[in-house]
């Protein structure tokens, strides 16, 4: 099975990353997860119930991360165990990068996340079929990311990008109103009326 994606993350890609490697997070977001531990150097012990189709399974196994290149990314390498059900190995590559524009200061923070997952599966859930196993795979991803925009949205708050646009916005009327007013007079006769005034006092 391959998979790949894209994400567009309303948050820091120092956040992002920061999230990313943060087991209680994972932990959180997974979907169906009971454990996520760090065992060793980069290693996790991770314990998940998965269901595909008719078959449900718990399975146990590692996760391993490598080739890591903070804020940029890593590799993770996993494999599981789910009894009867059969097994599941593979891995996973995870690229972040700041959106065009995010390094400026008036520009809203934000990242983008690419990833891909090539996986093999054995046993019980290998018999299901390729498109019903591509099915749950992608639910699961999708399932994934709400969790974690909603996991980052409680942490750090909604992304900037909707109140810098609700602040900008009178700002941009009223610009607007004064440029208006000043082409159909309203703002030159205001002047001349200001410059006249002091005429009148002496």
């Amino acid at each position: 099975m391959e998979m790949l994606g894209n994400r567009r993350l309303g948050i820091t890609q120092q956040q992002a990353w920061e999230a990313l490697n943060d087991p209680e997070t994972l932990k959180k977001c997974i979907p169906g997860c009971d454990k996520f531990e760090l065992t060793g150097d980069n290693q996790y012990s991770v314990a998940l119930a998965v269901k595909i189709g008719p078959v449900s399974a718990k399975f146990n196994g590692k996760v391993m991360l490598s080739d890591i290149v903070a804020p940029d990314g890593y590799k993770l390498t996993f494999e599981g165990q789910g009894g009867v059900a059969g097994f599941a190995k593979g891995s996973s590559s995870v690229t972040l990068r700041p959106l065009d524009g995010a390094a400026a200061e008036s520009a809203p923070a934000g990242c983008e996340l690419d990833y891909t997952v090539q996986a093999q599966v054995g046993g019980k859930i290998a018999q299901l079929g390729q498109r019903l196993i591509d099915g749950a795979a992608k639910s699961t991803a999708d399932d994934f990311f709400k969790r974690f925009e909603a996991e980052m949205q409680s942490r750090y708050g909604p992304p900037p990008t909707a109140a810098e646009e609700t602040a900008e916005a009178p700002a941009e009327k009223a610009g607007v109103m004064s440029g208006l007013m000043k082409k159909i007079g309203l703002g030159k006769k205001d002047d001349k009326d200001a410059s006249a005034a002091p005429g009148n006092e002496s």
